[in-house]
């Protein structure tokens, strides 16, 4: 494994003076995926928020690449290569799928390669690559978001709940795409309460209850931890 990409250590968060995310940490290596999981209300998007900077930090680290980001503007963040796809989307509804795209890509250059890229990944974007955004189905506007986020070249990867709204069917075409990115060297962090197909894609995980990061381990040793069976498994 590679070195330490991001590292999260102390960090607390929240709301209106309230921590909802207390002295949290973590740790991606590249080309690794690592996944949080935890139920809703965990604490899962106000720890996302905070990392990617779109959230004030009341406490603790976030050092990416060797630098440290608590204090640093979103976009700031995003154009060091840590770019975040939140849960909602936030596409633009009345645009095409290819103007979307290119507005991922701005302000580099390169888009025609990457566009590329991102219609080998999901066909379907490219069979409607000149539809408006806002009248594609959920699963279709979930891959244009990662799609999106893609076309300006991560270093890290960041979703928050990717599987949102989704029926099975999508959701399990949204974690193949994920995991060929994976393959390719990709290093990915997201935040899931499908549990099952997150430990599958992942190499390790954190658990998230209440703010805190109560449980980490590999993959296999959290599918095979019986608080984890019964809570998030279903077993």
């Amino acid at each position: 494994m590679s070195d330490t990409l991001l590292e999260v250590s102390g960090l607390s968060a929240g709301y209106l003076g309230q921590d909802v995310v207390h002295e949290a940490g973590l740790l991606v290596s590249e080309g690794e995926a690592v996944t949080v999981i935890g139920s809703n209300g965990a604490g899962k998007t106000t720890m996302f928020r905070t990392i990617c900077g779109m959230l004030k930090a009341s406490g603790g680290s976030v050092v990416f690449s060797g630098q440290e980001l608590v204090g640093s503007k979103a976009h700031r963040i995003s154009r060091a290569g840590l770019v975040y796809v939140p849960a909602e989307r936030h596409l633009f509804p009345r645009m095409s799928v290819r103007e979307n795209l290119l507005l991922g890509a701005y302000p580099k250059r390169g888009e025609v390669e990457r566009l590329n890229m991102i219609f080998d990944l999901f066909p379907r974007l490219s069979e409607r690559a000149t539809q408006m955004a806002g009248t594609m189905s959920g699963g279709e506007q979930q891959m244009l978001a990662v799609g999106r986020a893609l076309m300006s070249e991560p270093r890290l990867l960041m979703l928050d709940e990717p599987t949102t709204g989704l029926a099975p069917v999508l959701a399990a075409e949204a974690y193949r795409a994920l995991a060929e990115l994976k393959n390719e060297g990709m290093t990915i962090l997201l935040a899931e309460q499908q549990v099952p197909l997150a430990l599958e894609l992942a190499d390790r995980g954190y658990v998230l209850n209440h703010g805190r990061i109560t449980l980490s381990g590999t993959s296999q040793e959290l599918s095979d931890d019986p608080e984890v069976r019964r809570a998030y498994l279903g077993v």
